[in-house]
């Protein structure tokens, strides 16, 4: 039979226990926050990227003047939401790039439509001028360091939408008043023509 001071050590022993994996469990949250908003931080750096890219492109008369126009308009709006995002304090208020995401697919299809095989051939084949061929590889890098910044900030976002769904991290409300972020999704997709 256990006297009542080896039930008091049994009995600290367990609360130390619990709160060494309940302070464990919320760093680990935060961390994932912390993660999460890096990758957010990224992706708006990349995205910004590719909207100067693009813009570029536009600007550099190696392209026709209507699909010039089109790029100007799609990259100049995505440069105008990242500025209206400046602003903020913290980018993971809202948990989403809302209205952006819209924005981003409509870059992603101007891109699309202005990028046809023929165009990227011309750029790549020397009868532009040396501009628009290394704006098109800007426009192509960027492009893909947007869909690699999404990838990673979407994991990331589902890492911390895994951990806050355990029942540990509810109950005794780990996550404080932390908002749940949400996957970015939109048309990150390069033009078929660039891709080649």
């Amino acid at each position: 039979m256990m006297d009542s001071l080896t039930w008091g050590v049994v009995v600290v022993a367990l609360l130390l226990g619990v709160a060494w994996y309940l302070s464990y469990s919320a760093a680990r949250l935060d961390r994932l926050h912390t993660r999460a908003e890096g990758a957010l931080s990224a992706l708006d750096a990349q995205l910004v990227r590719r909207a100067e890219a693009t813009l570029e492109l536009a600007n550099s008369g190696a392209l026709d003047p209507a699909s010039a126009l089109m790029l100007a308009a799609a990259a100049s709006e995505s440069l105008e939401a990242h500025n209206e995002r400046a602003l903020e304090d913290d980018l993971l208020d809202g948990q989403s790039f809302g209205a952006r995401e819209v924005l981003e697919s409509d870059l992603t299809e101007s891109l699309q439509a202005a990028l046809t095989a023929d165009v990227v051939a011309d750029l790549r084949g020397g009868e532009a001028d040396a501009l628009g061929s290394s704006s098109l590889q800007r426009v192509e890098a960027a492009g893909v360091r947007v869909q690699l910044a999404r990838r990673f900030l979407n994991d990331a976002v589902t890492d911390v939408q895994r951990v806050r769904r355990k029942w540990v991290v509810r109950w005794f409300r780990l996550a404080g008043h932390a908002d749940l972020p949400r996957t970015v999704e939109f048309d990150d997709e390069l033009p078929p023509a660039v891709r080649d």
